[in-house]
């Protein structure tokens, strides 16, 4: 493994692999291995080495690091100053069964955005602005304090969520936000038709309560949360941050509101902050198997009638965050990937990632949604802008397309 510790020797290593056409695979600290399609690369190119917070000052909500720094450095400075990064980046080594530290450089390489992506946006509306080595070994820099974008592309929303095939991350910008002081979770039990209770978090989220978290357990998957302290049945769960008296005042109101749909109780702030956590770290799938689990984005009316067909057709465990709009689906064999898809399609588009499968079902499936062809296009020519040999991770996004 390549492991430079400046940006400098960085950009020195790609310049080489560059001159040859020899392929890099690019990843942090390699905890979120394994999502997206196998890479074929000489060397794998790894941002561990550039470590440490370049700036900070509470008082702007505006932290600037290198990409290798672990999130544990990160988080632990931040709630010294009583602030968080409002995208709540999901730790993927529960469910990749992976170890080590994950970086901050590898959540913007993914975009991992967690519940509060519904009330404060996903990590790259967050992202301000990058370093980055492009694929002739040239030092890039993107959005931050001061602007310098290059070739007429919003390369800090290119970046992120690129999975190391744009760039080499050396350093990143974003923004914070200050902890809320006090949080509560609301629990509906016995919501057994999913259709229905995403119906119902829709109408919560319609309220002028503020909800910052609606995710639904099913009857399967609930026991799996606060070790099995929830309500018996299913769990539709409704997350209201902010100031202790604002948020008893706004809990009461959206009380009396779903009182008429479920039995209502109220978990409080502690059992409020590991539930969603566990949430976000997909806990009922992080099981130490391989069974296939996907990750699908669509419309959040949608997800329901997308499990409830597909169940027609294969074993498959589900729940729903971003009030229905993210499915996490563990299927019990096969993947069933071009069922899937279809269905996607049928059902108004969206996107499927597979995070894990044994070898033998990986086998000619596109771990990413196929693009379409407009779209694909357009991928291929920002590719050859910033890496025209196409060395970073070829084929990882797009199986024989080197993206």
């Amino acid at each position: 493994m390549l492991m430079p510790n400046t940006e400098t020797e960085a950009a020195e290593i790609v310049r080489a692999h560059a001159d040859t056409a020899a392929a890099l695979d690019i990843v942090g600290n390699a905890t979120r291995g394994g999502i997206g399609n196998p890479v074929e690369a000489d060397q794998r190119l790894s941002s561990r080495g550039l470590t440490g917070i370049v700036s900070y000052n509470p008082a702007e909500m505006v932290l600037s690091a290198k990409a290798g720094t672990p999130i544990s450095e990160i988080e632990a400075a931040l709630a010294e100053a009583g602030q968080m990064m409002a995208f709540e980046p999901m730790d993927h080594r529960g469910i990749m069964g992976t170890s080590g530290e994950p970086t901050i450089g590898g959540a913007f390489a993914v975009n991992a955005s967690g519940p509060r992506r519904i009330s404060a946006g996903a990590a790259r509306d967050n992202l301000l602005g990058v370093r980055f080595v492009n694929g002739m070994g040239e030092c890039v820099k993107a959005g931050g304090r001061v602007m310098k974008n290059v070739t007429g592309l919003d390369l800090v929303k290119l970046l992120a969520g690129s999975h190391g095939t744009l760039g080499f991350l050396t350093e990143v910008t974003f923004k914070v936000l200050p902890v809320p002081k006090y949080s509560v979770t609301i629990v509906l039990s016995g919501l057994y038709e999913d259709a229905q209770a995403a119906a119902v978090m829709a109408t919560a989220l319609g309220l002028p309560v503020e909800v910052s978290g609606a995710a639904h357990l099913p009857v399967m998957v609930a026991p799996h949360h606060l070790d099995g302290s929830l309500p018996e049945g299913p769990a539709t769960v409704l997350r209201l941050e902010g100031l202790e008296a604002s948020v008893l005042v706004r809990a009461e109101k959206l009380e009396k509101a779903m009182a008429g749909f479920a039995p209502v109780s109220r978990l409080g702030p502690d059992d409020t902050e590991t539930l969603w956590r566990e949430i976000r770290d997909v806990k009922a799938y992080s099981d130490g198997t391989e069974k296939p689990l996907w990750r699908v984005s669509m419309a959040p009316t949608e997800g329901a009638k997308l499990v409830a067909r597909l169940r027609l057709e294969a074993g498959i465990d589900a729940f729903y965050d971003w009030q229905g709009g993210l499915v996490w689906m563990r299927m019990e064999a096969d993947p069933e990937a071009d069922s899937l898809r279809q269905m996607i399609k049928a059902f108004g588009g969206g996107h499927a990632t597979l995070m894990r499968a044994p070898a033998v079902h990986r086998d000619g499936i596109s771990a990413f949604q196929p693009l379409a062809p407009a779209v694909a296009l357009l991928s291929q020519r920002v590719k050859q802008k910033v890496d025209p040999v196409g060395i970073f991770s070829p084929g990882r996004m797009a199986r024989g397309a080197g993206a």
